[in-house]
C-alpha cells in the first residue's frame, strides 16, 4: 500500500510508456538572452504549470478552461472571453484575471497573487504575440481521451484496495487504474496531469482517491479524486518535484504527504488548502500517517528518521525512532499504523521491519532507542512497502535486492506494553545498559515474532496492501505484474498485467519472469 522512493532513471527506462519523449527543462545555470523573445517552453510553461494547470486540465477544466493544451490556452472558457489575444495584453482575459486589484487577483484563487516579475514575464509574451515555441519532440497528449499506452508493463509504485474491498487501485504512467479486486478487470482510468504516480491511498470512507507524485524536476502534485464519479475534484501543485506517501486523516478531512524539499505537508481534502508544513527532516520525505485521532501526523525519511509532528500546531515534537548513529542503516521507506494502536511499523534500507510506539513512556536519553516494541527478522535488500491488515492480525513487508523481491507476512498480535523493569533501563544512558538489562530488552522486543508465510520472488517489491478481510494481500513492483497471495500460506494465486497493452496484446514475461511465481 505504501509508496516508496524509486531511483527516477530507473523508473523511466522501464516504464514501458508511449510516448516518452520530453524536451528537458531549462538547465539552472542557463542564462536567457534578455534581449531574446520571451519563450514560452522555457518561461511561461513552468509559471502555468506551478501555479494554474492544478485546476485547468483535461481531467478539471475550471471554468471550462484548460492551460495544458496551447491552443484551448489561446481559447475561449466559459465566461466567453478570449483567454489570449496575441500581442495585445489588454484584449486578453487571462491578464486581467492575473493582475492584483487592491492588493488581490481573481487568479489563481485562494493563493497569492503572482510575483510581479512573473507578471510582466506573461505580460510581455502576450505582447510579442503569444508565440508557441515547445520543442517537436515534447508533444505528447495524454489526458482522459487519450490515455497511455504500453509496450510493456511499468514500475509499480503503489497499491491500495479500497476499504469495501471491490477496488484495487493501481499506480501507472500519468494514471490510477482501478481494477475489480480481483484482478478481472478495468473499471476506470483516473488520467491526470502528473506523469510520476508514487503514492494512490483511499479515503476512510472510500468515496475518494488521493493520488502523490507530479513531474519530476518540474512540480509535485496532490490529487482528490471522486471514485464514484471518476472526477478529480482537487489538484494541488506543490513544489519543484514530485511529492510522496500521500495518508489520509481517520476523519478523512486532511490529506498529508512527503516532499523532496525535507517537508512533510497537509492539505485539506475538500478544498486543498495548506494546513500544516514541519521542516525538521533533513532529507526527502517518503511516507506519512496519522495516528488514531488525527491529532499527530508521523513521518519516515532518507534521514533514517521517524517524526512525530502535532497537526494543530504543525510543531515537531519528537524523534520517534532512535537518530543514534548506528541504530540504522540507511533511509526509511515506508511507514504503517498498526489498526487501533498508536504504533507504528516502519522499513527501510537495512532491510529490518521494526514496531515503534508513536508516544514514549520513557524519558528520551542518548543513544536510547526506547520506542522500540518489535523488530523483525533482517529481510534481502531495502525494504520499499509496509502494511497492516485491517484487523490488526497480520502484517507485511515487501523488499527488493538485484532484482528479486521477497514479501513477508508476519503474525501481528503483540503485547506491546513496556515492562517496568525495561522502562527503568531506559531511565540510563544506553551505553550504561547491563547484561541482564539489554537480554530483557532483547528479549521484549522479538516476543511472538512469527514468520506467518514468505513468497520470494524474481522481480523487486515496491508496493504491497492487504484486503480489507486480510485473506489477499497484492504485490508488485519492479516487473509490472500484479501478484495476489493468500496471506496464509503465501502461495501466488493470481498474476496479472494491470495496464492495456499496446495493441491490445498480453504482455510477454522476459525469462526471469517466466520462472518466478
Amino acid at each position: 500500500m505504501k509508496p516508496s522512493f524509486r531511483l527516477l532513471l530507473a523508473a523511466l527506462v522501464t516504464s514501458g510508456v508511449l510516448p516518452l519523449f520530453a524536451a528537458a527543462p531549462p538547465k539552472k545555470e542557463e542564462v536567457l538572452d534578455p534581449k531574446a523573445p520571451v519563450s514560452y517552453w522555457k518561461q511561461i510553461r513552468p509559471i502555468f504549470q506551478a501555479q494554474c494547470q492544478g485546476c485547468h486540465q483535461p481531467a478539471k477544466d475550471k471554468g471550462g478552461y484548460v492551460m495544458t493544451d496551447f491552443k484551448k490556452l489561446l481559447g475561449v472558457g466559459d465566461s466567453g472571453k478570449t483567454a489570449i489575444t496575441p500581442g495585445k495584453p489588454e484584449a486578453s482575459f487571462l491578464i486581467e484575471q492575473i493582475t492584483p486589484k487592491n492588493g488581490e487577483a481573481e487568479m489563481p484563487p485562494k493563493k497569492s497573487a503572482l510575483r510581479p516579475d512573473e507578471l510582466a514575464l506573461i505580460r510581455k509574451w502576450v505582447a510579442q504575440g503569444a508565440r508557441d515555441d515547445t520543442p517537436k519532440n515534447a508533444v505528447q497528449v495524454i489526458d482522459e481521451k487519450h490515455p497511455p499506452v504500453y509496450q510493456r508493463p511499468p514500475v509499480v509504485t503503489s497499491l491500495d484496495f479500497s476499504p469495501d474491498g471491490r477496488l484495487l487501485a493501481v499506480a501507472g504512467f500519468h494514471e490510477v487504474l482501478l481494477h475489480k479486486a480481483d484482478g478481472s478487470g478495468i473499471v476506470a482510468r483516473l488520467v491526470g496531469l502528473s506523469d510520476r504516480i508514487e503514492s494512490a491511498r483511499f479515503s476512510p470512507d472510500g468515496k475518494f482517491l488521493a493520488v502523490a507524485g507530479g513531474l519530476p524536476a518540474r512540480m509535485g502534485e496532490v490529487q482528490i479524486w471522486d471514485v464514484e464519479k471518476r472526477k478529480l475534484t482537487v489538484s494541488v501543485p506543490v513544489g519543484y518535484d514530485t511529492v510522496y506517501g500521500v495518508s489520509w486523516s481517520p476523519d478523512g478531512k486532511l490529506v498529508a504527504f512527503g516532499c523532496p524539499d525535507f517537508t512533510v505537508r497537509a492539505v485539506e481534502a475538500a478544498t486543498g488548502k495548506q494546513v500544516l508544513q514541519q521542516g525538521s527532516h533533513s532529507d526527502w520525505v517518503l511516507d506519512t500517517v496519522f495516528n488514531t485521532n488525527g491529532s499527530h501526523l508521523i513521518s519516515v525519511g532518507r534521514d533514517m528518521s521517524t517524526k512525530l509532528t502535532e497537526v494543530e500546531t504543525q510543531r515537531f515534537v519528537d524523534n520517534v525512532s532512535s537518530i543514534t548513529p548506528g541504530a540504522l542503516r540507511g533511509g526509511l521507506h515506508a511507514i504503517a499504523r498498526r489498526p487501533g494502536h498508536d504504533e507504528v511499523l516502519i522499513g527501510g534500507a537495512d532491510g529490518v521491519p521494526q514496531l515503534y510506539r508513536v508516544f514514549r513512556q520513557a524519558v528520551r536519553r542518548i543513544g536510547d532507542n526506547a520506542n522500540l516494541v518489535r523488530k523483525f527478522p533482517p529481510m534481502e535488500g531495502r525494504i520499499f512497502s509496509v502494511d497492516y491488515s485491517d484487523d490488526g492480525k497480520l502484517l507485511a513487508a515487501g523488499s527488493s535486492l538485484d532484482g528479486k523481491g521477497t514479501v513477508a507476512i508476519y503474525n501481528g498480535v503483540f503485547n506491546t506494553i513496556i515492562p517496568t523493569n525495561i522502562l527503568k533501563a531506559y531511565e540510563k544512558v544506553a551505553s550504561g545498559y547491563t547484561a541482564e538489562e539489554k537480554e530483557a530488552i532483547e528479549k521484549f522486543t522479538t516476543a511472538g515474532v512469527k514468520l506467518v508465510a514468505e513468497t520470494k520472488l524474481n522481480a523487486g517489491v515496491y508496493a504491497l496492501t492487504f484486503s480489507p478481510d486480510g485473506r489477499t494481500l497484492a504485490a508488485a513492483g519492479e516487473d509490472g505484474f500484479v501478484r495476489l497471495i493468500n496471506t496464509a500460506d503465501g502461495k501466488v494465486a493470481k498474476k496479472f498485467v494491470p495496464v492495456p497493452m499496446k495493441g491490445g496484446q498480453t504482455a510477454r514475461p522476459n525469462a526471469k519472469q517466466t520462472a518466478q511465481r
